[in-house]
C-alpha cells in the first residue's frame, strides 16, 4: 500500500481517537451506581481503544515520514497504557480475569478478531542490532562453556581435495569437448541437408516428419524437466511450487520492509546538530552572555550585590532568564518554606485523625457512601498524553497540506526547530561555566567576596549520599561493585541461569474464542477460560508493558504472574513467546536447575543479586521459575542447602527491589499449583492466569495448524472434526506429540501416494493419558480459593441476594 493509504489511516484513527477523548470527559466523569452498565461502558471503550491501537500501531510501522511517527509514537503508548488501565477497571468490576462480551460485539458488528491485542513491531525494530549482537555473544559463550555444540563441519584430507578439484576439471573438460563436437556435429547436417534440398527439393513426407520431430522432442524435453524437478523436490534440493511462490512474495515483503527501514533510519539523521552549531551556535552563545550578564547588573542596582549562581539542579542560566526580579524571586523561596511548613502541620493533623479513626467506627460510614455514590472511574496517567499527541496532530498536521512533499520522508523546517532546542541546551552548560567563572571575578573585584558557597554545598552531598547508603535495603546493596556486566553476564550463562528463549511468537499459541461464555455466565455456570483469552492476558499483561518504557512506568504495575494449567497446555512456550516479542533476557530459576548451585543464604543472596543487576541493566527481562510450587510447597523444609524452599523468603525483597522504570517480570509455571501454601503463593505472584485444556473449537483449529506445519496435507480421508470431537481431555502437547509420530520422513515421502487417514492419529493419540475431570476439577477449586476467586464468588452469592430481595418486595406489593 502507498504512503497516502497509511496517511489516511492515521487520520481515521485521530478522528477515533478525539470522539472517545470526548466521550471520556462526559460519561466517564459521572458516577454509576449500576456495575452492569458500568462494566458496558468500560467494555465498549476497550473495543475502541483496541481499534484505534491496531490503526495506529500499523500506521507506525510503516510510515516513512519521521516527525509524523513520533506524534503516532506518543499517542500510541498513550493508547497502550489506557487499554491497561480500563483492563484493571474491569477485573475490579468484574472480580475475573476472562471477559465475556460477545454480545457488545454482536451489537458493534465486529468479530473477536477485532479485539485481538496487536504486539507493537517497533518494539523489536528499535533496538534489531542490539539483540543481534547479544544473540551473538551468548552464543559464544555458550560455545566456550560447551553448553551448544556447534555444526559439525566435515573436514577433508589433502588427498580428497585434490580427487575433488580433478574430478570437477575433467568433467568441465568434458562438457566442453561435448560441446565442440556437437558444434561440429549440427554443422555438418546442416550441410547435408542443404545439398538434399538442393538436389530434389522438399516433399511433403519430409516436411511432415521435421514437424513431428521437432514437437515431440518439444513435449519430451518438457516431461523430463517435470520429472527433474519432482526427483529434485523428493529428494529436498528444492522446494514445491506453493512454497516457492510464498517465499518469493515475503521475499519481496521483505526487501519493500527493508528498504522502509533504511529509509526512515536514512532521515533521521538529516540535519544534524552540527550545521546548527556552526549557522547558529555564535549568536546563540553571544545572546545568552549578554541576557545572563544584564541580570547580573540589574540585581546589584536592585539588592545591593551580585547574587549566587543557581546549580545545575537549580537550572542554572535557566532560573536566572525566567523573567522574574530578584525580588520576587526572593518572595517565592520565602512562600515555599511557609507552603512546606503548613504541609507538615497537615499531614501530623492527618495522623492523629487517621489513629481516631481506627478506635472508633467511622470507617464503614465511607464504605456506605462508597456504595451509595457507584463506580467512578480511577484517575489515569494516559489521558494527558493522548490530549497532548491529539491538540500536535490537530495543529500541525491535520489541515497540512502535503502536495509539496512527494517522497514524504521528513520536513525540514520541523527537525531544524528540534536540534535548535538541543543545541541551545548544549551551549547553555558552557555558558554556564564561563559564566560562572566571570561572576566570581567580578565578586573579587567589585565587592571582594569569595565563593565558598560551592564548597559547602559539595560537602553537604557527600554527607547526604552517605546518609543515603546506609538506609538501603538488602537486594538494593551492591555486592559486585568491582565486576562489569559482561563478567556477570557471562558467569550467569555459564552457570545456566541465563539462557536462551526459543524463536515462538504469541500468534503461534494457537486458539479459539469462546462464544459461549455470555450464555453461561447468564445460566450462573461459571465457564473456563478459552485460549485466545489466555493469549489476550499474556499480551496485556507480559509483552505490552515490557515492550515500552513509558506505558511501564505509567501502568498499572505487574511485577509477577503465574501460569497455572495441566502439563502440556503450552506454559513454558508462552514464556518464550513473551521473550521474543519483546526481545528480553530469559533467566532460570526454576528449582531443577538452581540445585547445587550457590550453596548458602549468602550464595542465594549473591545470584538473586546477580540476576536483579543484569536483569536491570540489559532490560526487558524475564525471570522464569519452572515448577514453582515446589519453593512454596506445603511439606516440611528438608535440612539440606539444596532446598527449593530457600528461594521462598528472599522473592519477597526481590520485587520489592523492582520499581516501576525496571522493565522485569517474574513468571512462574505450574502444574500442581493445590501442593504450594496458597497465602505465600498469592502474596508473590500479583496475577494468576488458570490455562486450561483446549475446547473443542480450538482442538479444531490445533488439529490443522499442527498437521500442515509438519508438512502434511489435509484431504477428505481426512476428518478433523473426528479428530477434534475424540481428543477431548487431550491437551496442545498430547496433539503435538500425536502428529509428530505420525508425520515421519518416511510417511511424508508417501503423501502423494497415500493420504492421511483418520485412522493413523488416533492409534498413537490413545497411547497418552489424557487430562481428567477430577485434575480439571481441582484445579477450579484450587483458583476459587485464590483472592480472585474469592471475590468472584462473594460478588455473585451479594448479587443473588439482591435479586432474591427485589423478588419478596415485588411480592409483597402485589
Amino acid at each position: 500500500m502507498s504512503q497516502a493509504t497509511y496517511n489516511k489511516m492515521w487520520t481515521d484513527a485521530q478522528k477515533d481517537l478525539d470522539i472517545q477523548l470526548q466521550r471520556e470527559r462526559e460519561e466517564f466523569l459521572q458516577p454509576e451506581k449500576d456495575r452492569v452498565e458500568a462494566f458496558k461502558m468500560l467494555a465498549a471503550s476497550y473495543i475502541k481503544y483496541m481499534q484505534i491501537f491496531r490503526n495506529l500501531e500499523t500506521a507506525h510501522d510503516q510510515l516513512v515520514h519521521r516527525q509524523k511517527r513520533m506524534v503516532i509514537r506518543q499517542v500510541l503508548d498513550g493508547v497502550i497504557g489506557r487499554i491497561l488501565e480500563i483492563k484493571k477497571e474491569m477485573v475490579e468490576l468484574e472480580n475475573s480475569e476472562f471477559h465475556y462480551i460477545d454480545n457488545i460485539l454482536e451489537d458493534l458488528k465486529l468479530l473477536p478478531e477485532d479485539i485481538e491485542v496487536p504486539i507493537p513491531r517497533y518494539f523489536i525494530k528499535e533496538k534489531l542490532e542490539v539483540l543481534q549482537q547479544r544473540e551473538e555473544i551468548l552464543d559464544r559463550i555458550l560455545l566456550d562453556a560447551g553448553l551448544q555444540t556447534q555444526k559439525p563441519v566435515k573436514a577433508m584430507t589433502f588427498e580428497e581435495a585434490i580427487k575433488m578439484i580433478q574430478v570437477a576439471e575433467r568433467a568441465r573438460q568434458g562438457r566442453c569437448r561435448a560441446a565442440f563436437m556437437k558444434q561440429i556435429y549440427l554443422e555438418e547436417k546442416r550441410e547435408r541437408q542443404t545439398k538434399l534440398q538442393v538436389q530434389m527439393g522438399p516433399s511433403p513426407d519430409a516436411a511432415s516428419t521435421c514437424i513431428q520431430k521437432v514437437w515431440r522432442g518439444y513435449i519430451q524435453r518438457k516431461k523430463t524437466e517435470k520429472m527433474r524437478g519432482e526427483e529434485m523436490i523428493f529428494l529436498g534440493m528444492s522446494l514445491p511450487p506453493h512454497l516457492k511462490a510464498m517465499n518469493i512474495s515475503q521475499m519481496r515483503a521483505g526487501q519493500v520492509n527493508a528498504l522502509e527501514v533504511e529509509v526512515q533510519e536514512r532521515h533521521e539523521e538529516v540535519f544534524i546538530k552540527d550545521k546548527l552549531r556552526e549557522t547558529e551556535g555564535l549568536d546563540i552563545k553571544e545572546t545568552l552572555q549578554d541576557q545572563i550578564g544584564q541580570c547580573f547588573i540589574e540585581c546589584r542596582h536592585i539588592i545591593g550585590k551580585f547574587p549566587d549562581y543557581p546549580t545545575e539542579e537549580a537550572g542554572g542560566s535557566m532560573a536566572i532568564l525566567s523573567q522574574k526580579t530578584p525580588e520576587q524571586v526572593a518572595a517565592e523561596l520565602a512562600a515555599r518554606k511557609e507552603m512546606a511548613l503548613q504541609k507538615k502541620a497537615q499531614k501530623g493533623k492527618k495522623e492523629q485523625e487517621g489513629k481516631e479513626k481506627t478506635k472508633g467506627k467511622k470507617p464503614q460510614k465511607s464504605g456506605k457512601k462508597e456504595e451509595e455514590e457507584g463506580w467512578k472511574m480511577a484517575p489515569s496517567n494516559f489521558l494527558s498524553m493522548m490530549e497532548e499527541g491529539n491538540s500536535q496532530y490537530k495543529a500541525i498536521w491535520q489541515n497540512r497540506s502535503e502536495g509539496w512533499d512527494f517522497l514524504q520522508d521528513h520536513d525540514p523546517e520541523l527537525i531544524k526547530e528540534e536540534k535548535r532546542e538541543e543545541v541551545e541546551e548544549e551551549i547553555r552548560v558552557q555558558v554556564d561555566e564561563l559564566m560562572q567563572q566571570k561572576l566570581e571575578n567580578l565578586k573579587l573585584a567589585v565587592d571582594g567576596e569569595k565563593s565558598d558557597k560551592q564548597k559547602k554545598g559539595r560537602k553537604s552531598e557527600k554527607k547526604k549520599k552517605t546518609t543515603m547508603r546506609k538506609k538501603i535495603p538488602e537486594m538494593e546493596e551492591d555486592l559486585t561493585p568491582d565486576r562489569t556486566i559482561d563478567s556477570l553476564y557471562r558467569e550467569l550463562v555459564e552457570e545456566g541461569l541465563l539462557i536462551k528463549a526459543k524463536t515462538v511468537n504469541l500468534s503461534d499459541y494457537v486458539g479459539e474464542y469462546s462464544y459461549l461464555g455470555t450464555t453461561l455466565r447468564q445460566v450462573d455456570i461459571e465457564p473456563m477460560p478459552s485460549l485466545a483469552d489466555v493469549r489476550q492476558l499474556i499480551a496485556l499483561y507480559g509483552i505490552l508493558p515490557l515492550g515500552s518504557q513509558t506505558v511501564h512506568e505509567k501502568a498499572p504495575l505487574v511485577k509477577a504472574l503465574l501460569l497455572a494449567g495441566p502439563a502440556g497446555v503450552g506454559k513454558k512456550t508462552l514464556v518464550h513467546a513473551i521473550c521474543t516479542e519483546t526481545g528480553a533476557n530469559l533467566f532460570n530459576l526454576s528449582a531443577s536447575n538452581i540445585a547445587g548451585k550457590y550453596p548458602g543464604k549468602n550464595g542465594l543472596q549473591m545470584m538473586l543479586h546477580m540476576v536483579l543487576k543484569v536483569a536491570k541493566q540489559l532490560q526487558p527481562s524475564v525471570v522464569w521459575i519452572g515448577e514453582t510450587e515446589k519453593i512454596f510447597s506445603k511439606a516440611a523444609p528438608k535440612a539440606e542447602e539444596m532446598n527449593p524452599k530457600r528461594l521462598e523468603k528472599i522473592l519477597p525483597k526481590f520485587l520489592k527491589a523492582l520499581k516501576a522504570q525496571d522493565r522485569v517480570l517474574l513468571v512462574g509455571t505450574t502444574n500442581r499449583p493445590f501442593d504450594a501454601n496458597l497465602k505465600s503463593f498469592c502474596k508473590v505472584y500479583q496475577k494468576i492466569i488458570l490455562i486450561p485444556r483446549p475446547d473443542y473449537a480450538s482442538r479444531f483449529v490445533l488439529w490443522k495448524h499442527i498437521i500442515l506445519q509438519n508438512g502434511g496435507a489435509i484431504t477428505n480421508l481426512l476428518n478433523i472434526s473426528c479428530l477434534a470431537k475424540v481428543s477431548d481431555g487431550f491437551t496442545q502437547g498430547h496433539i503435538i506429540q500425536a502428529v509428530q509420530a505420525v508425520l515421519s520422513e518416511l510417511r511424508l515421502l508417501q503423501m502423494t501416494r497415500k493420504p492421511l487417514r483418520t485412522a493413523e492419529f488416533m492409534t498413537s493419540l490413545a497411547r497418552q493419558d489424557p487430562v481428567y475431570k477430577e485434575e480439571e476439577e481441582t484445579f477450579k477449586a484450587w483458583y476459587a480459593k485464590t483472592p480472585l476467586g474469592k471475590a468472584r464468588i462473594k460478588a455473585l452469592a451479594d448479587s443473588k441476594k439482591a435479586e432474591k430481595g427485589k423478588t419478596k418486595k415485588g411480592k409483597g406489593k402485589n
